[in-house]
C-alpha cells in the first residue's frame, strides 16, 4: 500500500478512536490525503449557549464565511490548553491581518472557571486579543461533539471544517492548513 493510503488509512483510524464526528468514510475517501478526509467532514456548528463574549460581540459562523476560523476550545486550569495558547495567539498576529480570525471557545472542567472575572484575568494573563465565547453550560463544545482539551477546528471560507487537532502539537501543519487556505506564503 503506498504511503499516501497508509497515511489516509491512519488518519481515518485515528479520528475514529478519537470520537470523530465523521459519519461514514466513502472508500474513495480512503484512497485520499488525510487532508481531503478532513475536508470531507461537516459544516461548522454555530456558536451555541455563549454566556459572555470578551474581546468581541457575539459572532456566529455565518458572519464570518468568507474568512478562515480557528475555533480553539481551552480552559484556564489546562495545562496543554495554557502550553498551546503561546501558538494559538502568533499565529493569530501573524494572519489576522489576511481575513484569519481565532475564537476561542473557554469550556470549564471545573466549577471555579466558569466564572466570567476569572475569564477575564487568565485573557489578560496570557494576552489573548482575540475573540473568545465563555460556553458555561458546553453547548458549543456539544455541537462540535468536541472530547478535548485542547482541541483546534479550521474552517475554511465557505464554513467547511478542513483540518481538527485535538491536544498540544501539529502547530506546524495547523500553520500550513491556515496559511494555504489564506493563500499566504506562511
Amino acid at each position: 500500500m503506498p504511503l499516501r493510503h497508509l497515511a489516509g488509512a491512519a488518519a481515518l483510524i485515528a479520528s475514529s478512536l478519537a470520537s470523530s464526528t465523521v459519519p461514514a468514510i466513502s472508500a474513495e475517501a480512503l484512497r485520499s490525503t488525510p487532508f481531503e478526509i478532513a475536508a470531507a467532514q461537516y459544516t461548522a456548528p454555530n456558536f451555541v449557549g455563549i454566556s459572555n463574549w470578551f474581546n468581541s460581540p457575539p459572532l456566529d459562523i455565518a458572519s464570518l464565511r468568507g474568512k478562515v476560523v480557528l475555533v480553539n476550545f481551552w480552559t484556564y486550569g489546562c495545562v496543554n490548553c495554557v502550553n498551546a495558547l503561546p501558538h494559538v495567539t502568533a499565529l493569530y498576529d501573524k494572519y489576522k491581518a489576511r481575513g484569519f480570525v481565532v475564537v476561542g471557545v473557554h469550556t470549564p472542567e471545573f466549577p471555579f472557571e466558569r466564572s466570567a472575572g476569572n475569564v477575564q484575568a487568565a485573557l489578560k494573563r496570557h494576552g489573548i486579543t482575540y475573540p473568545v465565547a465563555q460556553d458555561n453550560d458546553s453547548k458549543t463544545w456539544n455541537a462540535y461533539r468536541n472530547r478535548y482539551w485542547p482541541a483546534q477546528y479550521i474552517v475554511d471560507q465557505n464554513g467547511r471544517i478542513v483540518f481538527q487537532h485535538a491536544g498540544e502539537g501539529q502547530y506546524r501543519e495547523i500553520e500550513r492548513t491556515v496559511a494555504g487556505l489564506l493563500g499566504a506564503n506562511g
